[in-house]
């Protein structure tokens, strides 16, 4: 029988008052999805016609919320995992795959950070615009290589305090 799997590593004073950043961003990006969502809904019940723009605005904000949310569950360690493996086998097992799954998730942000640089670049030299209302497509695209920087920046920080958390006996 395996030992109790030990409390996940708690994020320090510095990490919990810099996800306030993402506390607040969740809030923003909840309350503009609800208000354009129920604007929408009221001139739709009253003039039978719609904001053309809202969709476009409500698939950014989710994708934003989405993100948001993924960097906070990762500097809080609540990112999904498969207990079978995490939660089984030693301290010490259990402490290198916590280690393994921060640096992996670190890794795969950080490749598609550099990686969506690029997307942002083709957007702006080529003058996307959006469909729904026609800005420049990389006023939406800038802000995808930037929140998946910052879930790399959290999942190093968080392999970081993995790291310096004294093995359990």
């Amino acid at each position: 029988m395996s030992s109790p799997e030990p409390p996940p590593p708690s994020p320090d004073g510095d990490t919990l008052r810099s996800l306030a950043l993402e506390d607040w961003l969740t809030v923003l990006a909840m309350a503009g999805l609800a208000l354009i969502t129920f604007a929408n809904v009221l001139v739709r019940y009253f003039t039978d016609a719609s904001f053309a723009w809202t969709e476009e605005f409500s698939v950014f904000l989710m994708i934003v919320l989405a993100l948001v949310g993924g960097s906070a569950a990762v500097a809080r360690d609540r990112h999904i995992r498969i207990e079978f493996f995490s939660s089984s086998g030693s301290a010490v097992r259990r402490r290198r795959l916590a280690q393994l799954g921060a640096l992996m998730v670190a890794v795969l942000f950080t490749l598609m950070a550099a990686l969506s640089v690029r997307l942002v670049w083709d957007d702006y030299r080529y003058g996307e615009t959006s469909p729904g209302i026609g800005v420049p497509q990389w006023w939406y695209s800038i802000w995808f290589p930037l929140l998946t920087a910052l879930i790399a920046l959290r999942a190093f920080g968080l392999l970081l305090r993995i790291s310096r958390r004294p093995p359990a006996p």
